[in-house]
């Protein structure tokens, strides 16, 4: 097996991308890791390099806020071109970046390619909840708009996705809505829920935002814009949280003293929530395996980035997906 990673993609990189690199490849020495970026830049952070590790030189890289197409286009020789090139030549089994989400999208499309059927591939992250077991979310940011056939194939991909990677025997599929009543939201999802209701899944119906925290379903089907709006309202809520408590814990000695009792408590939570336990989101409806981490991912978040993807590989995701869409099991 084989996993190329853009070690030049990310708040941290290349010194958080080589540090899980390496980690990852001790964890698991029947696979390959790749590390496409500046050789010299890569090495300066390399202070040992494991026998299944190689790596692949690319003189430029994508910034942050390069303009997607444009970047992806013109910079031929980029770490994350490279690595999706890897990919598109079955040299490489997977693919990982941290980087821009924008540019990791287009070289998706561009350059490993759409999977047949499929009319746009879906950024699917975890949202983490309470019972630690997450929520897959689909599409969070990939595309802005969709259309309820769209949203369909966005529940069938999701539904292998957490049967395949994470185990679970039937998914419950739930569409993002204000209310849980069938004929609620906007034209979308009223279009939409019938279709799931015919669609080979477990759909279980609307699912409000309120309640993704509380694991209420498995999948949240919902379009771009309504997901990414979703997403950010729970992290800048879980991260203002976090820090009042800090606030308020740090206020006087009395309340240090509190800190010190709940803090096992508070750690554990903390823990549950954080990104970094579930490592990278798939860009699901691709013909190849691409997974974009988190923009601050660190050595633990690459390392489970790389764990994920070996799940994903063994159980032939990528095959099963368009096997799937392919027979038309979305009517």
């Amino acid at each position: 097996m084989r996993i190329a990673i853009d070690a030049m993609g990310g708040d941290h990189a290349p010194e958080a991308t080589v540090q899980g690199a390496v980690l990852a490849a001790k964890e698991w020495s029947d696979t390959e890791i790749i590390l496409v970026g500046d050789e010299t830049k890569i090495k300066a952070f390399l202070t040992e390099q494991p026998p299944n590790m190689k790596i692949v030189h690319a003189t430029e890289m994508i910034e942050p806020d390069d303009e997607p197409v444009k970047a992806v286009r013109r910079k031929k020789d980029s770490s994350m071109v490279v690595a999706g090139r890897l990919v598109k030549q079955r040299e490489a089994d997977a693919f990982i970046s941290a980087g821009n989400t924008g540019a990791l999208m287009t070289t998706a499309l561009l350059i490993v390619g759409r999977m047949k059927g499929i009319e746009r591939p879906a950024l699917a992250p975890m949202i983490p909840t309470v019972d630690g077991a997450g929520v897959l979310a689909l599409d969070l940011g990939a595309n802005m708009d969709a259309t309820p056939e769209q949203l369909v194939q966005y529940a069938i991909m999701g539904s292998i996705y957490r049967n395949i990677v994470h185990g679970v025997a039937k998914p419950r599929i739930g569409l993002l809505n204000v209310g849980t009543e069938a004929m609620k939201g906007n034209e979308l999802t009223k279009a939409a829920y019938p279709l799931l209701e015919q669609a080979h899944i477990h759909f279980i119906g609307n699912v409000e935002s309120r309640d993704i925290l509380q694991a209420k379903c498995d999948v949240i089907v919902c379009d771009g814009f309504a997901g990414n709006i979703m997403l950010k309202s729970i992290e800048g809520a879980a991260s203002t949280i976090f820090s009042a408590l800090k606030t308020e814990f740090t206020k006087s000695w009395l309340t240090k003293i509190a800190a010190l009792i709940v803090k096992p408590g508070l750690s554990q939570f903390k823990n549950k929530m954080d990104y970094a336990e579930h490592g990278a989101a798939p860009l699901l409806g691709v013909d190849g395996l691409v997974m974009k981490s988190h923009g601050s991912s660190n050595a633990v978040a690459v390392k489970n980035a790389v764990r994920q993807a070996r799940i994903a590989v063994q159980n032939d995701l990528v095959r099963s997906i368009s096997a799937e869409i392919s027979n038309g099991s979305e009517m």
